[in-house]
């Protein structure tokens, strides 16, 4: 999690903010946040956990993060996670690449005793976990008690950049309906506490245990955005617009909606397949804005109906219109959104075309739980 503005006051559209770790306080318009971004930009969040060889547990990150040096790899919530964040790029592809060279130096940092995996959520690990020894560590455990240590998820979060505020609602709300597909394509988490869950994903379950999870709400308007995040600060719901923990959120900080639907990859290269496909469909969804054909914001209990459908079955399962209920395969869903995606991907999405086609989790799942940590390690900064 990246610290977001502490939202203030509320008025007209407008929100006071507070930069939390620099002290510097501005009034911005978050009409004038969202349009003052370079449109079809791209940056990539991806957290990572470092487990010890032998027994395959998790194991502190902070000696790591502290010889790596290096701003964009951190420490994360839990002790045993850290975060890989890039760069802001025109390309997806450099963003991926950016993202393929701070895994190496993460690699080649842990020395012979420890190794890191890409895995969305631990599949050995049974109950809380220690939490890193930072200021917001220790007030998020004040709020949340025990629930917090439980929260040892990992995400790969996409930050898309439109230049326009209207079409970044406009976005925010097709890429909301459409959350129910994405997470079946990225799905990679059928196993936790030594057994198999029988879900395609989950880390759902487990991040829902915290509010403010899963499908976020339709946003009429960025009034309506300022006055809801200036509510829930001011009465001490939480801190700042950072705990506004949805799959999909716009982002206070840097004027871009991110997607936090997506498990974290086990290697580089699906993490290229999942990136290039939403950095696509970003530009594909854009487009339909400007023309007035996206759909209207459909209710949230519907997409979250598909959403329980896509943890549970992945690609292999089915999903209801969100508008007429009529059943269709998730496979053809996705099909169809990488048809229109493809367009304004360079290179075209065979790649992502192979995910649906051959899910990771069915790769996972052949492994088992006890096997799966130890391959995790050995692919993290390769293929």
């Amino acid at each position: 999690m990246i610290p977001g503005l502490c939202v203030l006051t509320s008025s007209a559209g407008t929100v006071q903010t507070d930069l939390c770790q620099s002290g510097y306080r501005d009034v911005v318009t978050l009409s004038g946040l969202f349009t003052g971004t370079v449109a079809g930009t791209v940056g990539l969040e991806e957290e990572l956990l470092l487990v010890r060889r032998g027994n395959w547990l998790p194991a502190d990150v902070a000696s790591v993060v502290a010889e790596i040096g290096d701003p964009r790899v951190k420490p994360e919530l839990p002790a045993c996670q850290l975060e890989i964040a890039t760069s802001v790029h025109k390309n997806a592809l450099d963003a991926v690449e950016e993202l393929r060279a701070c895994r190496a130096m993460v690699a080649a940092a842990c020395g012979p005793e420890l190794a890191a995996i890409a895995a969305p959520v631990h599949p050995l690990v049974d109950g809380p976990v220690a939490l890193s020894r930072t200021d917001r560590a220790a007030g998020l455990g004040a709020r949340y008690r025990e629930v917090v240590g439980r929260q040892l998820v990992s995400s790969l979060q996409v930050h898309l950049a439109f230049g326009d505020a209207a079409c970044t609602l406009g976005v925010y709300h097709a890429l909301r309906n459409l959350l129910p597909e994405l997470a079946a394509l990225a799905g990679a988490a059928p196993f936790a506490a030594g057994r198999d869950t029988g879900l395609c994903s989950v880390r759902p379950v487990i991040a829902a245990q915290l509010p403010r999870q899963g499908v976020p709400p339709a946003i009429s308007s960025w009034e309506q955005y300022a006055d809801d995040l200036a509510w829930a600060v001011r009465g001490g719901a939480f801190a700042d617009a950072s705990e506004w923990w949805w799959e999909l959120r716009p982002h206070m900080r840097y004027g871009t909606l991110e997607l936090r639907v997506l498990d974290v990859q086990a290697t580089v290269d699906r993490t290229s397949a999942l990136v290039r496909f939403v950095h696509a469909l970003g530009a594909g969804l854009a487009d339909l804005h400007c023309r007035g054909e996206l759909p209207p914001p459909a209710p949230t209990w519907r997409i979250a109906e598909n959403r329980w459908s896509a943890l549970r079955d992945g690609v292999r399962g089915d999903l209801l219109d969100l508008h007429t209920g009529v059943r269709r395969s998730t496979r053809g869903c996705l099909q169809t959104l990488i048809d229109i995606a493809e367009p304004y991907a360079p290179g075209g999405l065979d790649d992502a075309r192979t995910l649906v086609d051959n899910p990771p989790v069915e790769h996972l799942r052949a492994l088992g739980p006890d096997r799966v940590v130890p391959w995790l390690a050995e692919v993290f900064s390769g293929v």
